[in-house]
């Protein structure tokens, strides 16, 4: 297959024949940027690792150009560290043992125009080659524009896949915007306790962005420790990292479903159960 942008790769860690490769794909995420997998998608990195029967494949839709840079990053040029990005990423692809990468290369601006057909397009070929059974996106909530287009991009390759091949299961993950704000009833939690260890070193490969002023890795290891211990408030902790999701199946189901109606349906939960409390109190 033809991948859109001349600066488009797949990488494929331990060699095998792209095709082959794709195939095997039992877990897949599509990520914004160059360390979105490694926040969002641990739970398909840490299921799929060093198993034979199951393999986990990255998307990284933009070439990560704009990024924020201070310290030894300072003075490096956009494109040099579009360049340093993309060879963190393989690095982790490494780390986590991931059965393929995909990194399309696309300038931010591109991936939020929903007039521009090329994510789309592209996402879609790799998605029907690999046919996961389960798949990882941004969440709809997310703060982060390019986020959410991307979820708006992939959310469309879905849709446009026939029905007989589209995942098992799809969930909208946190980075920019947590989800401890979903009911209990509607929050998906993603117990990743295993594998500490694997957890730092796939953060703390993104050099440029932790020594270039943005501490990804504290934050997010955080983050899990604390969904851990906040996600019930009368038992004692049953996990020590947690990953918070959104069931995105109905979305991914139902093409006519309005998608702003569906994460306004989640915020008015969450703002009757605050309500309610209230109330009762």
């Amino acid at each position: 297959m033809s991948i859109i942008q001349p600066n488009a790769d797949v990488y494929i860690p331990d060699g095998v024949d792209f095709e082959e490769a794709l195939k095997r794909t039992t877990h897949l995420a599509v990520g914004a940027h160059q360390d979105d997998l490694e926040i969002m998608a641990f739970d398909g990195i840490l299921k799929c690792f060093e198993q034979e029967d199951m393999w986990f494949m990255g998307i990284v839709l933009t070439n990560g150009g704009g990024s924020p840079r201070d310290g030894a990053f300072k003075d490096t040029t956009d494109e040099k560290m579009q360049e340093v990005r993309r060879i963190e990423q393989k690095k982790a692809a490494d780390i986590g043992k991931y059965g393929a990468l995909a990194q399309l290369d696309y300038p931010s601006s591109v991936v939020q125009d929903n007039s521009q057909s090329g994510p789309v397009d592209d996402l879609e070929a790799l998605i029907e080659l690999a046919q996961p059974e389960v798949v990882y996106l941004h969440n709809p909530a997310d703060k982060h524009d390019t986020h959410v287009a991307a979820f708006l991009r992939a959310l469309t390759a879905l849709r446009n896949l026939p029905r007989d091949i589209r995942p098992d299961e799809a969930y909208g993950c946190e980075v920019w915007r947590d989800l401890d704000w979903l009911p209990d009833e509607y929050k998906i939690a993603f117990d990743v306790s295993e594998k500490p260890e694997l957890q730092t070193a796939l953060l703390e490969v993104f050099e440029s962005q932790i020594s270039g002023g943005k501490r990804y890795d504290l934050a997010t290891l955080g983050r899990r420790r604390a969904n851990a211990t906040y996600y019930a408030s009368h038992g004692t902790d049953t996990a020590t990292s947690m990953i918070y999701a959104m069931d995105l199946m109905p979305l991914v189901k139902d093409a006519n479903l309005d998608i702003k109606m569906y994460v306004e349906g989640h915020i008015d939960r969450f703002g009757e159960k605050v309500e309610g409390t209230l109330d009762k109190l």
